[in-house]
């Protein structure tokens, strides 16, 4: 009697544990969706708020020399104090990927009417962005044909971020092909970021592997500068 009482003891711990575990994993499970949901939310709302940001300072400008179109490396470009000789305009938003660029074109570059463009785009979607990368550009010839494109490739990464750098070295080679297909300028900046000793982006030019410092964005912009210059005629 006190073995079968043993086991039936058992057999109810055993099941009470998996009941228990079923639990805590569906709580993690919705509490993990949640989180995403409230995620996905955020930058759905910082998206909208800056495309309506576009649309009212697009109301206002004057004549254009260059937009900057991208996602957070450029949002956080602070580009009137880098290129103080020409009237630009940054038009990147954070977590924005290749699609959300593409949806937005209107207020970021068809009503801005530049003289120039410079499209950093897809490291949020590396796996996607090359099914509309070349549309982009597309559309922006076809909506406007007297401006001059400068595709930067995507750049390097270090850390924990370093793990994403061979999908962007494979992304880079289409993205070079796509500018000589269209007659883009293509800008190489991925080898300009590199430490040639870790393969990895620079330490200097990185605040955490993915975004840049001070020091990364001054490269950059000796990098961009007499590209600019030269397709704006200076």
């Amino acid at each position: 009697m006190n073995k079968k009482l043993t086991i039936i003891v058992c057999i109810i711990l055993v099941l009470g544990l998996i009941s228990a575990s079923i639990g805590i994993g569906y709580y993690y499970g919705v509490y993990e969706k949640n989180i995403q949901k409230e995620t996905h939310n955020i930058f759905y709302d910082y998206y909208v708020a800056k495309v309506a940001q576009f649309k009212e300072e697009n109301k206002t400008l004057g004549e254009v020399d260059v937009a900057f179109l991208g996602d957070s490396l450029t949002d956080g470009y602070p580009v009137q104090n880098w290129y103080p000789q020409y009237n630009v305009v940054n038009r990147g938003i954070g977590a924005d990927s290749t699609w959300g660029l593409e949806e937005r074109l209107d207020c970021s570059a068809y009503d801005v009417n530049p003289k120039v463009i410079v499209m950093l785009i897809g490291i949020n979607n590396l796996d996607t962005m090359l099914q509309n990368y070349e549309r982009i550009v597309q559309k922006i010839k076809q909506n406007l044909p007297s401006t001059k494109i400068i595709i930067e490739s995507i750049t390097p990464e270090s850390g924990d971020f370093a793990f994403r750098n061979p999908q962007a070295i494979t992304n880079n080679i289409e993205l070079k092909k796509i500018a000589e297909r269209n007659g883009c300028t293509y800008i190489d900046m991925y080898s300009e970021l590199l430490d040639p000793n870790t393969n990895e982006l620079k330490l200097e030019y990185t605040i955490e592997g993915l975004h840049f410092t001070d020091q990364g964005y001054k490269k950059i912009t000796g990098v961009l500068t007499p590209v600019i210059a030269s397709l704006l005629g200076f």
